[in-house]
């Protein structure tokens, strides 16, 4: 017989906004986020790829203020803003080609979707499929370590390239963050990359500047040690990035955008969809249900999958996992969700419960970079319904 684990180390990894998939990212959901300004039953699938001086947009939008959005300005804007706005970068936002193949929504699809169309009376799923939500103790956000930890490292990267603070930093980079586990809880920070595109300057002034920035980010946690290895630019060179170095597409991120390879994933990407896809609404809301779950106190991590069929309203099916960490029991927990009375898993009930389709004091971009869960702004981030869940268990 094996012996059971108490210790591991566990690593998860993420990308910055100028990472060429972040591009992309932030461009289809910059583009839905115009959509659902002009019309708030719009319905939006925008993929993007860039490469070399060029963004290209397809997809299907249906949206009554089309004619009023220039998703071709919103590009450029974008990746203004990232910070690719020099002809040396060989991907420049006042100088790419820009080619747009967007069109309309199939009716088909759009047919029981829609609510009051299809076999249902109510909004039914844009699509069949399984979608997760997790959350843990084991940080302040209610995320796993390795990963929360990347996102802040290049969250604070970003900050001091676009401040100019380290004047030679690019806008593509990297992260990775292994930590030790004993019984399921951070003890130690093992081992940190970062990968991060500059200007040609000597690799020892940037190994220098980029492990201060580790040390100031990761010290108050209490779980560097003196024997943390850093790797910095490991391959020696970081100069040629972004687009250029590597072509992008929207949604190749799917572990970095939710939880850094800890629990189980549907598939589904999120960026550029509007809600009417569960596979970024559904896998927001079971967040949603699991960071309260935990914040309550009813486990120390629990996973929720939730399962639908293309234009029927209800989940064919909810599960919940709290990986033996539960106060109560798990089917305890998955009967409260079932009833719909504390969290309703119907599209449209969720998508109405968290303000999806009229987003406010946030933006669809604002989540393409640096994680979709563990950052305040957004509403399925919110802790409200700790007492709800308590008093349905009897607690």
């Amino acid at each position: 017989m094996s012996k059971i684990r108490v210790d591991h180390v566990f690593t998860s990894e993420s990308v910055s906004e100028g990472h060429p998939d972040k591009v992309c990212d932030q461009i289809s959901d910059a583009i839905l986020d115009a959509c659902l300004a002009e019309d708030s039953k719009s319905r939006v699938a925008c993929e993007t790829l860039t490469t070399t001086n060029l963004v290209v947009n397809a997809g299907e939008i249906t949206c009554a203020g089309w004619d009023n959005i220039d998703p071709e300005a919103i590009a450029r804007d974008v990746c203004r803003d990232i910070g690719y706005d020099r002809e040396e970068l060989e991907f420049c936002s006042e100088t790419f080609e820009y080619i747009n193949r967007l069109h309309g929504q199939s009716p088909d699809i759009s047919q029981g979707v829609t609510e009051g169309e299809g076999l249902f009376a109510e909004q039914g799923a844009g699509d069949q499929g399984m979608m997760f939500g997790y959350a843990s103790n084991a940080t302040e956000e209610l995320m796993p370590a390795p990963l929360a930890f990347s996102h802040r490292l290049l969250d604070e990267l970003q900050k001091i390239r676009k401040a100019g603070t380290i004047p030679y930093l690019r806008p593509d980079s990297k992260s990775q963050v292994s930590i030790k586990h004993v019984d399921g809880k951070p003890v130690s920070i093992e081992t940190i990359v970062i990968s991060h595109q500059t200007d040609d300057v000597s690799l020892e002034q940037i190994r220098e500047d980029l492990i201060k920035v580790c040390k100031d980010v990761l010290a108050p946690t209490g779980l560097l040690k003196d024997d943390t290895e850093y790797f910095i630019n490991p391959t020696g060179k970081f100069v040629i990035g972004g687009p250029h170095g590597d072509a992008g597409l929207t949604g190749r991120k799917i572990i970095v955008d939710t939880y850094g390879g800890v629990g189980s994933h549907g598939g589904g990407a999120f960026s550029g969809k509007d809600p009417s896809k569960v596979d970024r609404s559904a896998a927001y809301y079971s967040r949603y249900a699991a960071k309260n779950i935990v914040a309550a106190g009813l486990a120390d991590k629990c996973e929720i999958q939730v399962a639908y069929a293309i234009g029927v309203p209800k989940p064919l099916s909810i599960n919940v996992d709290t990986y033996g960490s539960g106060t109560v029991d798990d089917h305890l927990i998955e009967e409260v969700l079932k009833s719909g009375e504390i969290f309703d898993f119907r599209p449209s009930a969720l998508i109405a419960d968290l303000g999806l389709m009229t987003p406010s004091g946030w933006s669809y971009r604002d989540s393409a970079a640096y994680g979709h869960f563990g950052r305040p702004q957004f509403p399925w981030e919110k802790t409200d319904k700790i007492e709800a869940l308590r008093k349905a268990l009897n607690l």
